[in-house]
């Protein structure tokens, strides 16, 4: 069964709780229900008897005109060798949300595979969705559209031969969200629109370097969770997942994470001071034997009971935002609410990026510069959803995000390569810098001033020149009603 799911409403301080609920309503209803490595070993020829652990890595290909698309369930990914043997990567089904990690791998488990060549592979899954949004005459347009279909086939692409040998490698599992989707007109429409839902990936072979610097390579980075165990060198994290749980319930993937002399940590004194059921966010490089090791661990609120990390999807009555999470997990978390800034909200930044103070403009995030299409980390000690009664927020960070966009001008300025990017119309800053009676402005929601670093991971083959479409991921500061970012990565753009 498909059914499409959309709301309106006058963006207005009274209509701020109705958005939110009707948005969680519509998404539950659809859903039916390099430190210390000795040098990896390179990819040889497989030895027949012999396994390797496999990381297998999630990610999407996306230009910006979906905000999520989910797999409620992926039952089996399964790969076939040259003699038409399968062999399973999945011991238990999986939910997985894709967009956030556009551009941006991120860990799903390790499993041990036989060294052999495999030519093809395949994927089935329960339940899947997608979500855009726009504005009308004022109106906020957040449609889900989902099917309900039972079991499902999605298209697997192998782009060559997957050789598994070594003692260790990653696979990367890549949403082609173009061909993944098929957008009804202007994203929202009535009469329950034509619309089709077609999972496609590419499933290609990882090599895991001795020094991993970024996702292609074995360095994965903004791993959001809850510490379920700890241990004497290190802890099992349950991955944030987008579950509306309450009752005590955590859910999430279960990854067996170790920490190293090299680990930095941000927010806590150290490995003893991680407590379970405290929320991380950090950064991991995978290892000669396939394991995980922690290269930063940050904790942003120890007190958290609750933690949302989304898009900013309104800002108004100076002091009032709302978030779309596209994570999220605590033990009070039963539905989402608008946020509160009061004197005891503690704004921060990433602590994934070191060099804002190097930047050649100011890099702030405050209550007067949280704007509309942000992505942020916010922590509470619980949630309310009674009306006029917000959820104080008790930290909100400012997260990397992914744009795609076209550039138009190239300059430099204090060390930093300068690059103006036109960001297309369906793009959330343009579209919710729509939205009327916003508090924070800005004058030109359709551009992002993007700048380029000594420690910019550069993963783009297409030139960074006037006319390129690339997809830039990092930081996104409003800069008295400019964007500005402090860029982590460059990618080949998607066409828009």
């Amino acid at each position: 069964m498909k059914r499409p799911f959309s709301f309106s409403c006058p963006v207005q301080h009274s209509c701020l709780v109705s958005i939110l609920l009707l948005l969680t309503v519509a998404t539950a209803t659809t859903f039916i229900a390099g430190c210390g490595s000795s040098g990896a070993v390179p990819p040889g020829s497989p030895v027949a008897g012999e396994t390797t652990n496999v990381v297998l890595l999630t990610s999407s290909t996306a230009n910006d005109q979906l905000f999520n698309y989910w797999l409620q369930q992926i039952s089996t990914i399964t790969l076939t060798n040259r003699a038409g043997k399968n062999v399973s990567l999945l011991n238990a089904s999986q939910k997985v949300e894709f967009i956030h990690s556009n551009g941006v791998p991120a860990p799903l488990l390790t499993v041990s595979v036989p060294q052999d060549v495999y030519t093809s592979a395949a994927l089935t899954y329960v339940d899947s969705s997608f979500s855009c949004v726009t504005i009308n005459s004022g109106n906020l347009y957040a449609s889900t559209y989902a099917d309900s279909l039972g079991t499902q086939s999605a298209a697997v692409s192998l782009p060559s031969p997957i050789t598994v040998s070594g003692t260790s490698m990653g696979l990367l599992l890549d949403l082609q969200a173009s061909q993944s989707a098929s957008i009804p007109p202007g994203c929202y429409q009535p009469n329950f629109p034509a619309y089709s839902i077609t999972p496609t990936f590419n499933l290609s072979a990882i090599t895991i370097a001795s020094q991993p610097s970024n996702g292609s390579n074995g360095k994965l980075t903004g791993i959001d969770g809850m510490v379920a165990s700890t241990n004497a060198t290190g802890f099992t994290l349950l991955t944030a997942d987008n579950t509306f749980n309450g009752g005590g319930t955590i859910t999430g993937q279960p990854l067996s994470i170790n920490a190293s002399s090299s680990t930095v940590y941000q927010g806590i004194s150290g490995l003893s001071a991680l407590n379970v059921g405290t929320f991380v966010d950090m950064d991991v490089a995978i290892q000669s034997d396939g394991s995980l090791v922690a290269t930063r661990i940050t904790v942003e609120d120890p007190a958290a009971l609750n933690v949302v990390i989304g898009t900013v999807f309104q800002v108004c009555c100076s002091n009032i935002f709302n978030v779309f999470a596209l994570q999220d997990q605590g033990a009070t978390l039963t539905n989402e609410a608008p946020y509160t800034v009061g004197a005891g909200t503690t704004f921060r930044t990433s602590g994934q990026f070191t060099d804002l103070q190097n930047l050649p403009f100011p890099a702030q995030f405050d209550g007067s510069s949280i704007v509309a299409g942000q992505n942020v980390y916010v922590s509470s000690l619980a949630l309310q959803f009674v009306c006029c009664t917000w959820t104080p927020a008790t930290t909100v960070t400012l997260m990397p995000q992914t744009i795609n966009g076209t550039v138009t001008r190239v300059s430099s300025s204090g060390g930093y390569q300068v690059y103006t990017v036109a960001l297309a119309s369906y793009n959330l800053f343009p579209t919710l810098a729509a939205q009327p009676l916003q508090t924070n402005i800005l004058s030109n929601p359709g551009t992002v001033v993007v700048y380029v670093g000594n420690n910019t991971q550069m993963l783009n083959s297409t030139p960074l020149s006037v006319g390129s479409l690339l997809r830039f991921n990092g930081l996104i500061f409003d800069d008295n009603g400019t964007l500005r970012m402090d860029c982590a990565q460059v990618n080949d753009g998607v066409a828009e």
